[in-house]
């Protein structure tokens, strides 16, 4: 048995410059955080040659061609393997579809268990790669990279993507009170909506690749936004940084009519109104959660609280995606 998990992450500046569709001919970057919440796969080696699989769903198959689940099926096509027996079954703390980038969790430590079954070591960087060539190389998905390679580093971390596909890291060098000052006054307020992150980028992927100019235009700044935050979060500038949030929403919206609703907006303004200082909706749009950076955190949960939206309290994770029990 061994059980391998992958931290969910919010994105902390120049999140959708990380697609390929902008990287390839642009460059893109952007600055995002491991949190303490994870998603979790389990590998058991079974008797009988089958595979069984435990998601959302239930599958129990004779052959890796027969799973119904992609990810999954293309990842053990990856590990090639010969005659299965074995049984993969996953849980998460947080829903999938709601911003926090579970669907990169969920392949890094699906991964990462199966190196580890077939005793196989591998690096951070190369398990992010191969998260990234089943979810965007063989399945299509119009996604970016991002979620990958911050569940398996963890951490604060700056991404730099290149034109050619390589992706550089480093973390976030910010001082010990920043980093407390940081977790205690980024809270995340969830909306009650779950939707398809792929559905929302599609529009964004579709006109990068046509080289429409007011999209350009708006990554090209919201590349900017990521240098920015990651300057204004290394001079310890949280004030700084949580306007720059509110900036980075206000571009973000401008990319897709589904980026937002009537009462994401309202609960928003609610926020800005009562204590936020800053925020921004976290992933692809169109609900999850609500980030938001708190000058005066208890006037913020209280007007949250009455708009009936509930808090998801988190720490920022350093370890990334690694194996917690192995027997």
């Amino acid at each position: 048995m061994i059980i391998a998990r992958s931290p969910l992450r919010v994105s902390l500046g120049g999140g959708g410059t990380d697609l390929p569709s902008y990287y390839r001919d642009h460059g893109g970057f952007l600055v995002a955080a491991a949190i303490d919440k994870y998603v979790y796969l389990a590998v058991n080696s079974t008797f009988t040659p089958r595979i069984s699989l435990k998601y959302s769903k239930l599958e129990d198959v004779r052959s890796v061609a027969e799973i119904e689940h992609p990810i999954i099926r293309e990842a053990m096509k990856l590990f090639a393997f010969p005659d299965p027996h074995i049984e993969i079954a996953s849980m998460a703390d947080i829903p999938a579809g709601t911003g926090l980038g579970s669907s990169g969790s969920f392949t890094t430590a699906l991964l990462k268990a199966l190196h580890t079954y077939r005793n196989r070591p591998v690096s951070p960087a190369e398990l992010a790669e191969q998260a990234c060539d089943i979810e965007i190389g063989r399945l299509g998905e119009p996604i970016g990279k991002q979620d990958q390679y911050i569940a398996a580093i963890g951490g604060i971390t700056a991404f730099t993507f290149h034109p050619d596909g390589r992706v550089d890291h480093r973390p976030c060098r910010i001082t010990e009170e920043t980093l407390f000052n940081l977790e205690d006054n980024l809270l995340l307020f969830f909306t009650g909506h779950s939707r398809s992150a792929s559905a929302i980028l599609k529009d964004q992927d579709d006109r990068s690749r046509k080289q429409d100019r007011a999209m350009l235009e708006n990554l090209h700044y919201t590349k900017e936004l990521g240098h920015r935050s990651l300057a204004a979060l290394e001079g310890g500038n949280l004030k700084e940084f949580a306007r720059l949030m509110d900036e980075h929403w206000r571009r973000k919206k401008e990319r897709s009519p589904g980026m937002s609703t009537g009462r994401i907006d309202e609960w928003y303004d609610h926020a800005m109104k009562n204590g936020a200082l800053g925020g921004k909706l976290i992933g692809a749009g169109g609900g999850g959660f609500l980030m938001l950076y708190a000058g005066n955190q208890q006037q913020l949960r209280h007007a949250m609280r009455e708009k009936g939206l509930q808090e998801i309290r988190f720490r920022f994770d350093f370890e990334g995606t690694k194996v917690v029990a192995q027997n």
